[in-house]
């Protein structure tokens, strides 16, 4: 769709904590489904930019990747302070730096829209674990552009589904919200 980033100028407004409204913290961490009998869940944070999810989601993980195509971001997150078990990953979703299957869990908070492409998504798929999931939350095509990119840049949900379903995700859920979507995928 847009295939742009965010500006890091504007990077104040990744922080404001009414960004809940669209997707809590506690909805994400269960989506993820981290656990399944092992000790130490290794997930990505799909253009992570200052890391208001990946700081949510960090707790609750052994490692974390917070993936963002900007060093601006990674430098931002700097700034605000990173834990400990978070490491900062500058790479393309299209040629993420990591293993076959090496990574238990992945999600994307309002960026899908940025990268979403038969490529990116084949290179999630290949990153993750068989039957890791994949969470997505973001700008449906369907709102009206109150926040957000422009409704032009952005996809529904269905479109969302099924981009991922012919990467070769089995959809779990799909939520079409009054101005974001919401589906939780497995590898």
């Amino acid at each position: 769709m847009g295939f742009h980033t965010f500006d890091p100028e504007s990077a104040d407004k990744l922080e404001d904590e009414s960004r809940y409204r669209y997707l809590s913290r506690e909805e994400l961490v269960s989506a993820l489904d981290l656990g399944r009998g092992r000790s130490r869940d290794t997930i990505a944070d799909l253009g992570s930019g200052t890391g208001f999810y990946t700081d949510d989601v960090a707790p609750f993980a052994g490692d974390v990747r917070a993936v963002d195509l900007q060093d601006a971001m990674h430098e931002l997150y700097r700034e605000k302070g990173v834990p400990e078990n978070v490491e900062l990953v500058t790479a393309d979703v299209e040629d993420l730096p990591f293993g076959d299957g090496e990574l238990d869990a992945a999600f994307s908070t309002m960026t899908f829209h940025e990268f979403a492409s038969e490529g990116a998504l084949a290179e999630v798929a290949r990153v993750l674990e068989d039957g890791a999931r994949f969470v997505v939350a973001d700008w449906t095509a369907n709102g009206d552009g109150e926040s957000g990119p422009p409704v032009t840049e952005r996809y529904d949900r269905d479109e969302a589904v099924e981009l991922l379903e012919d990467a070769g995700f089995e959809v779990l859920r799909g939520d079409e919200r009054p101005e974001t979507f919401f589906v939780i995928a497995m590898a």
